[in-house]
């Protein structure tokens, strides 16, 4: 067995600093060595007792929690996972400090909830097995092509990510031209952490970027998000493609579920669909991306060397379900050769 993971808890409330030490100890493989009320109590305690993990409020007093990750990442990289109010405001501060290299964020739990800090022990051992380099964030891409210069096929585009996945699909989809193919995607993600996310995409991609609706119309020049937390989403109608936003229980955990994803896309679109995994913990969307394979679709994984987590693209790569492991700054650009109409007429 190896050593617990040994994580040192950060947050400007000595109730919540409670709270997530007493959740984090009921796993025997963590062990909360420590507490810091904020940024200038917490750079002493990593430097007296060198922690695999820290969890870091957003906002808290001196500085806030952004501006200590930044430090964190220039001057000592190491694992941070953000635990952050379940607002739009907590949202975007949370999207951000994923783009500067957190491992992972969770949100504050509403009073009367059952299970506070869902899997944060889960996210734990993970942050502290990863061998990842946190410093350095999304890198730069080059521009996305212009629409003249692609034509798109008739082909739908599924991804389906967890922990790393703002980074991964921020750097996959800024490779998208305006006129790309229609792209579903379910990233594992607090509920009200998906819209924040979308407009965010929105903002730094070309293409139009929502967070999905039932009954929305799949489109060319359009990419939609599952909405966190209640509702899988699917795809359905073999004459007008649309979402279709599902209730059902957990699958593999999650809701929505990047396997329920992918089974429907294997069912309604075949070879006419490309389906790709990116980092994340777990196996969820590796047996679906198996039967997207199955089905005559073409199908890419995440390399190990650029995830964060090596957990959900190693999975499906070991069941035969990814056709090519590729590094992630080479994805996105794989996605739009595979989706492109032939030269002699629309695929």
């Amino acid at each position: 067995m190896s050593a617990p993971a040994r994580v040192l808890v950060v947050d400007d409330s000595p109730t919540m600093r409670g709270l997530i030490t007493a959740v984090l100890s009921s796993d025997p493989e963590v062990n909360v060595i420590g507490q810091a009320g904020d940024a200038l109590e917490a750079r002493e305690a990593i430097k007296r007792l060198n922690p695999d993990v820290l969890t870091l409020d957003i906002e808290m007093p001196n500085m806030n929690g952004l501006d200590f990750l930044e430090k964190i990442m220039t001057l000592r990289p190491m694992p941070v996972i953000m635990v952050s109010t379940m607002t739009h405001r907590g949202a975007e501060a949370t999207l951000a400090a994923l783009e500067i290299g957190a491992f992972d964020c969770v949100g504050k739990p509403a009073p009367g909830e059952l299970r506070p800090f869902g899997d944060l022990a889960e996210k734990v051992k993970a942050a502290a097995r990863t061998q990842r380099q946190y410093s350095q964030p999304v890198a730069a891409v080059a521009p996305p092509p212009s629409v003249a210069d692609f034509r798109v096929g008739r082909k739908i585009v599924a991804i389906g990510s967890s922990t790393g996945g703002v980074e991964a699909l921020i750097a996959v989809l800024q490779k998208f031209p305006a006129n790309c193919p229609p792209t579903v995607i379910t990233q594992h993600m607090p509920p009200t952490f998906t819209k924040s996310f979308a407009e965010r995409l929105n903002r730094l991609c070309a293409p139009v970027v929502q967070e999905a609706t039932d009954g929305a119309r799949l489109e060319i020049g359009k990419i939609y998000l599952a909405p966190g937390g209640e509702r899988h989403l699917q795809v359905s109608g073999a004459s007008a493609p649309c979402c279709r936003l599902i209730d059902r229980a957990p699958v593999n955990g999650h809701r929505p579920s990047v396997d329920v994803l992918f089974d429907s896309v294997a069912e309604l679109a075949g070879r006419n669909a490309v389906g790709v995994i990116l980092t994340g913990m777990g196996r969820d969307g590796a047996a679906g991306l198996l039967k997207m394979r199955h089905a005559g679709a073409r199908t890419l994984g995440q390399n190990e060397k650029t995830c964060v987590v090596y957990g959900m693209p190693r999975v499906a790569h070991e069941l035969g379900a990814v056709e090519q492991q590729l590094p992630l700054s080479a994805i996105g650009e794989e996605i739009l050769k595979m989706t492109a109409a032939r030269k002699e007429g629309i695929e």
